[in-house]
């Protein structure tokens, strides 16, 4: 009687064994597309600034890897988001993502082999998570939380928090400003200006 239940139990194991992981640990994910971010900043082949529009290309195909771009600007957006039309949507996410290339790119090239620790991750949901990390230089310790989101069966980004400061609710509170005045078009065209750096 034995034999049939050990059968069972060793092909339930091996099955259970061989499953592929669904989705990844979210603090796996974001410490891989971290490390891809490292690699391109520490590439030797890559010094100097002949190189610069190198590593912001490779840098771009991480970011895609990495964000969930429609989440980080409906969630930016807040209740301001169903105001806008979908053609409308579309380019804010597009102009949106341009904009933080522009305000962050330098400062991320700029990265000199600083320690980066990775603390915790906590579930908030099934779908969603918070991974705690620290940036370690020689002068301070900069706490950075990475918070995302289960999407296609892909952990993604959609926030990110240094010092206690969001991304998201630190540009909410700009484009709510600029939308509590103003019609969408005015806040795109606002954005355009920026990527073209006339603002």
């Amino acid at each position: 009687m034995r034999k049939p239940v050990t059968l069972v139990l060793t092909i339930l194991m091996i099955f259970l064994f061989n499953l592929p992981v669904w989705a990844g640990v979210p603090m796996d994910t974001v410490q891989a597309n971290v490390n891809k971010v490292l690699d391109v900043l520490r590439d030797p082949k890559l010094k100097g600034e002949a190189a610069k529009e190198i590593k912001k290309k490779k840098l771009r195909a991480i970011y895609e890897q990495m964000f969930d771009d429609v989440e980080l600007g409906k969630r930016t957006l807040g209740r301001n988001w169903n105001s806008l039309s979908v053609p409308q949507r579309q380019e804010f996410v597009i102009l949106f993502r341009q904009v933080l290339e522009k305000a962050y790119i330098d400062k991320i090239l700029a990265y000199t082999n600083e320690k980066i620790v990775y603390e915790r991750e906590t579930m908030i949901s099934g779908t969603q998570a918070e991974i705690q990390t620290k940036v370690v230089t020689a002068s301070k310790v900069i706490p950075i939380t990475y918070k995302v989101i289960l999407k296609s069966g892909s952990w993604k980004v959609y926030d990110v928090v240094v010092e206690n400061v969001s991304l998201v609710l630190n540009y909410r509170t700009q484009f709510n400003d600029i939308l509590s005045k103003n019609k969408p078009e005015e806040l795109l065209e606002i954005l355009r200006k920026k990527v073209k750096g006339q603002q």
